[in-house]
């Protein structure tokens, strides 16, 4: 697979620390990529989780992390602190979900009093939260980070903030992951006008890239911004790429500027956040609508100009592969299930 267009190359420089991590959230979606790319790395990998995890998909992706080698930590049973102390934690990665954001402000004072932790990476994985505008009720979903990063900022530990902007995968408003939602096979809906560029990004290289900004001394206190060339699409391009790959066209849908700050505005939990941050990428252009700072920005392929990312191209064809082999399997079904003497009648020309 070739690199995409990785812009200006930047020296590497040595890494700024090689001790244990501690993974909160290593169960969640992007919280999954990130320990397990920590644990290829080869270093020591803690993951807090919650004692008891009734939910057997969390319950399996424990054991699975477990089995890779992941040391893990039941919250509550001792403080996030002492753990800290005791496995001499240099990094702690946070991928908190929505509702447990505010939660980190007192994981950052026990970061703080444990004093072995190097570099913190508040839960982003998003947008600039400091740049971007979303209506309703994903603007107070990220004023909630904002509070986050001040106190980071104020805590006298190195933080990195990673912005990976969009997941790959086909964007939807509503409530579900991309991880959950392949391309459509009945219509394609577009916001807007369907022109709006942004940056998607696969959830393998949201983990291996943050695993080399956590332990970069050149990403400490700055803002990390996966911007990859070969993936900077709009809805409309993206629909035009599923179409070749499943060989016809489907009718597009728009949804207005309109619909979306209506359903922004309705303050359903969490609907109404997606809906506003779909507006804020699709119709502000959140992700591509400012200028970086070279004092506080850094944009990752700059600093790894040799390590491709996955493209959205590669992504649909896994997509069309899935389905061709989902089909076959159908098929084969049904055919099995099908009388002898039907399946022993040749077809007629």
């Amino acid at each position: 697979m070739a690199p995409c267009d990785q812009g200006p190359h930047v020296e590497a420089c040595g890494s700024c620390c090689g001790g244990p991590a501690l993974i909160l959230g290593a169960t969640g979606y992007i919280g999954r990529f990130v320990a397990e790319a920590c644990l290829d790395s080869g270093r020591k990998t803690c993951i807090l989780v919650r004692p008891g995890n009734a939910c057997p998909a969390r319950a399996a992706a424990v054991d699975a992390l477990r089995h890779k080698g992941a040391i893990v930590i039941e919250d509550g049973v001792d403080s996030v602190e002492t753990a800290i102390r005791a496995h001499g934690v240099e990094v702690v990665i946070s991928v908190m979900g929505g509702a447990n954001i505010l939660d980190q402000l007192l994981l950052i004072d026990a970061i703080r009093a444990a004093g072995t932790v190097k570099r913190f990476l508040p839960s982003e994985f998003g947008h600039d939260v400091d740049r971007a505008q979303p209506v309703g009720a994903g603007l107070a979903f990220y004023e909630e980070k904002r509070r986050v990063r001040r106190a980071a900022e104020a805590s006298g530990v190195a933080y990195t903030y990673i912005c990976c902007n969009s997941i790959a995968g086909w964007p939807y408003f509503d409530n579900k992951h991309p991880s959950e939602v392949p391309p459509p096979l009945d219509r394609f809906q577009i916001y807007g006008d369907g022109g709006v560029r942004a940056f998607f990004v696969d959830g393998s290289d949201i983990g291996k890239f943050t695993i080399k900004a956590a332990y970069d001394a050149r990403c400490a206190n700055k803002i990390v911004h996966f911007r990859p060339a070969c993936n900077l699409l709009s809805t409309n391009e993206m629909a035009s790429l599923w179409e070749t790959k499943i060989g016809r066209t489907l009718p597009r849908v728009a949804l207005s500027e309109d619909d979306l700050l209506t359903l922004a505005q309705e303050n359903i939990i969490p609907a109404s956040i997606v809906a506003s941050l779909t507006h804020d990428i699709f119709i502000n252009g959140c992700q591509t609508n400012f200028c970086m700072d070279a004092g506080s920005d850094i944009e990752i392929s700059a600093l790894y100009p040799d390590v491709p990312f996955r493209t959205v191209d590669e992504c649909f064809d896994a997509y069309a592969e899935g389905l061709r082999l989902l089909e076959t399997e159908e098929a084969e079904e049904n055919n099995s299930n099908a009388p002898a003497v039907d399946r022993l009648t040749p077809a007629c020309a």
